[in-house]
């Protein structure tokens, strides 16, 4: 006979439910198609349990954003380790990048509904906060085999991170996604080698 479950461990699994069914109904048809009772009803819980939880749509829409962009460092991170040198860690973990921001899923909700839903600081905030560190860790190994030359990490990671959002963007809102992407990547890798030795 199994315990029952705590308080702690519902609000937990209701949060989780929220989330999971939000994220798909977003990814698929996209923030503003689809009404809080439908991401309700495909959670199994209440209209209550989701003001409870997040008190509205916009706040349950931020917490699977967040989920979103929480994955893609660990993605990017698995293509950046064991690569030989940092030029290849930095390119390597540029085409990982690149490659999710094809995928449906981080097209609709990072790149298209976030920046309209949560507005351009605060989605950009959240942007920096999850791929600022890996970034700024790239180029100080960079600056330390002495591939580029020795300055502020934290501003030219600032910069390049700002030119990778700025390609998403470009590859989210294009008619052709592919082409963009190709396109995008030779830009970037030219922008990257300026900054070599």
């Amino acid at each position: 006979m199994t315990a029952p479950r705590t308080q702690q461990e519902r609000t937990r699994a209701t949060r989780a439910a929220l989330i999971t069914a939000g994220r798909a109904l977003f990814a698929q048809r996209g923030y503003a198609a689809v009404p809080a009772e439908e991401i309700v009803a495909a959670a199994g819980v209440t209209r209550g349990a989701l003001q409870h939880q997040f008190g509205d749509k916009k706040e349950l829409f931020r917490a699977v954003f967040e989920q979103v962009e929480g994955e893609l460092p660990a993605r990017v991170s698995a293509a950046v380790t064991g690569q030989p040198d940092s030029w290849a860690a930095a390119t390597a973990g540029l085409t990982a990048f690149l490659d999710a921001c094809q995928e449906p899923e981080i097209l609709q909700i990072a790149l298209t509904d976030a920046p309209a839903v949560l507005g351009w600081v605060e989605w950009r905030a959240i942007e920096a906060r999850y791929g600022l560190g890996l970034i700024q860790a790239v180029l100080e190994q960079a600056m330390t085999e002495g591939v580029i030359a020795r300055q502020s990490v934290d501003v030219l990671a600032h910069l390049v991170l700002s030119a990778v959002i700025e390609a998403a963007l470009l590859i989210a809102h294009a008619s052709d996604h592919d082409t963009a992407r190709a396109r995008a990547e030779r830009a970037l890798r030219a922008l990257l080698d300026g900054l070599r030795r």
